[in-house]
């Protein structure tokens, strides 16, 4: 060791040094690997991609080798130090020559090469990929049998190394990813995509048109307003029952109808047998599911019924869509809306209008698996019918009752939350 140069000693520091660098820059790098990314890139081609995806399906020889190599660098740099500190002051030098190297180390090979590869991890990790692969190799026995004796510790704690991790991404976490991507995805895409993951949370009674609410053709009425009916429907298909209107006869298609019903050529009879077998839907059916069974049946519109086979309600397939896609709808009954922005700020709204519209539009929090629409969220607060005048608050926001008719809440003011003083709404 005496015939060595000191310049070449030092040499030979400072390249250990750098080695230390890059196994812990690589370390880093590797594990701040957003992997999703990773498997887009890999299955786009990227050969620095592939590689660091295979290096990471076994975390365990990854670290390994990477540890193993670093600690061979910093146990040799340090024998590196203590012979230049031998030369230059002897005995009395080796103190303060390992003071200087720890720190050395802790800046120049780990601080400053982790924070960079932790703010830019493909860059170091890719390049590192192709280096370690062939690594791993090379030094595959040691890596095993160190790899062996740390997996044999880590299984008397119940742990198993060897079995893959397969991370997937919950609702709420997937509902961050959309919210945090920003510029990636447009603003309107984002919330599309939102919407599908809220789909799963509502069931086809919060989107539906409520019995009280449905055009129906009553097979009891006289022609003529049947007739009339018919020909100023705004819909395309319209329930037809015979008496009660649980006692659905079917479903008529009215632009299929309707020429022969201006023509005169439809009667009574020939109106029954033109309609469609009706298609029921279990209440508490979800959305996603009712989607996929309008597909399967071939169906656009259903009617949702009770467990005891009443009619509750109608929903079609595109009310379905509007949930994700928003209101596209052209159908001119569909432009009276249920909620009115006001100039002071305020929203007047009317008694149907849904607690997930309330919730969407205004920023309310009220669960949406009570009551459905805002009469029923009043009447179930407050425990009677209001009369008009009616002051209180709901989740903060105060609602004022302005209209009533017979046994619900036709039209109500909506302000925009107070200050919360304390965690309850407080009746005024």
């Amino acid at each position: 060791m005496d015939a060595i140069p000191l310049s070449a000693l030092f040499g030979i520091l400072i390249g250990l040094i750098i080695l230390s660098a890059c196994f812990s820059s690589s370390e880093t790098a590797l594990m701040m690997l957003n992997r999703y990314r990773l498997r887009h890139l890999a299955r786009d081609g990227h050969r620095g991609a592939r590689r660091a995806e295979k290096l990471l399906k076994r975390p365990d020889r990854l670290i390994g080798i990477i540890l193993l190599g670093n600690n061979f660098v910093n146990i040799t740099a340090s024998a590196v130090a203590t012979l230049i500190a031998l030369r230059l002051g002897g005995e009395g030098a080796l103190a303060a020559a390992t003071g200087l190297l720890t720190l050395v180390i802790l800046i120049f090979a780990e601080v400053a090469p982790k924070t960079l590869a932790a703010l830019r991890p493909e860059r170091i990790a890719f390049p590192a990929a192709w280096i370690l692969g062939p690594l791993l190799r090379v030094l595959y026995p040691l890596v095993w049998l160190t790899n062996l004796i740390a997996n044999s510790i880590l299984r008397i704690f119940g742990i198993k190394p060897d079995q893959e991790g397969h991370s997937t991404l919950s609702r709420e976490e997937l509902r961050t990813v959309v919210n945090e991507a920003g510029a990636m995805i447009p603003q309107r895409h984002q919330s599309m995509l939102l919407s599908i993951l809220d789909l799963d949370k509502a069931t086809v009674e919060d989107i539906m048109i409520p019995r009280n609410e449905l055009s129906a053709i009553n097979l009891e009425d006289d022609w003529a307003t049947i007739r009339e009916q018919i020909i100023r429907s705004a819909y395309t298909r319209l329930p037809v029952h015979e008496g009660p209107i649980d006692n659905i006869q079917g479903v008529l298609h009215v632009r299929r109808s309707l020429a022969a019903m201006v023509t005169g050529e439809m009667g009574p009879e020939q109106l029954r047998e033109s309609l469609m077998t009706p298609y029921f839907i279990p209440e508490g059916t979800p959305l996603h599911v009712q989607m996929l069974n309008f597909q399967s049946a071939k169906r656009r519109m259903g009617l949702i019924v009770d467990e005891y086979g009443d009619l509750t309600g109608l929903v079609t397939i595109d009310d379905i869509l509007e949930e994700i896609v928003g209101e596209f709808t052209t159908d001119p009954a569909e432009n009276i809306k249920d909620i009115h922005p006001q100039p002071d700020g305020s929203f007047l709204a009317v008694g149907s209008a849904s607690v997930r519209e309330l919730n969407r539009l205004l920023g309310w929090t009220v669960p949406a698996d009570g009551p459905k629409t805002l009469n029923g969220l009043i009447l179930e607060y407050l425990e009677t019918i209001p009369e008009p005048g009616t002051s209180f608050l709901i989740d903060r926001h105060p609602v004022t009752v302005l209209q009533t008719e017979e046994n619900r809440v036709k039209v109500a003011r909506l302000q925009p939350p107070v200050k919360p003083v304390s965690d309850r709404g407080s009746a005024r």
